[in-house]
């Protein structure tokens, strides 16, 4: 599979909602409620001029790294990009590329004030190299 067509483009309004959107995205992912730990799905990239939403394991795959990105990563990644676009934080350029999503109980969001009470943590880190 050629990770570059699968990639879910979006627009932003302006430069300053690339911040808002990559903090809104520490906040959203996979939770363990007994550590109170979030593990972060999505991250915003931008490349050439072009905006993206990436599961961070399209991530390990766009950098040549073992991945195993899965229909369950993808459903994830689908719902958290509805979910702000219906924040109206960016508009999705291909939406035809969400053909399924994950339910939303699969996917905790943190409020901006609870961000403090849990360990937020991120499996990816753009633009580190290791």
């Amino acid at each position: 599979m050629d990770i570059l067509r699968t990639l879910l483009e979006i627009t932003i309004a302006d430069d300053n909602d690339f911040l808002k959107i990559k903090e809104t995205l520490t906040r959203i992912g996979v939770a363990s409620k007994k550590d109170k730990i979030l593990y972060q799905s999505c991250h915003i990239l931008h490349k050439q001029g072009r905006y993206y939403l990436v599961h961070f394991k399209e991530l390990f795959a766009l950098d040549g790294k073992p991945s195993n990105f899965s229909e369950d990563d993808r459903q994830r990644r689908n719902s958290i990009a509805l979910l702000l676009e219906e924040w109206n934080l960016f508009k999705i350029v291909n939406k035809n590329l969400i053909d399924s999503k994950a339910p939303l109980n699969q996917i905790k969001v943190l409020t901006f004030k609870e961000k403090a009470d849990w360990d937020l943590q991120s499996k990816y880190t753009i633009g580190r190299k290791k």
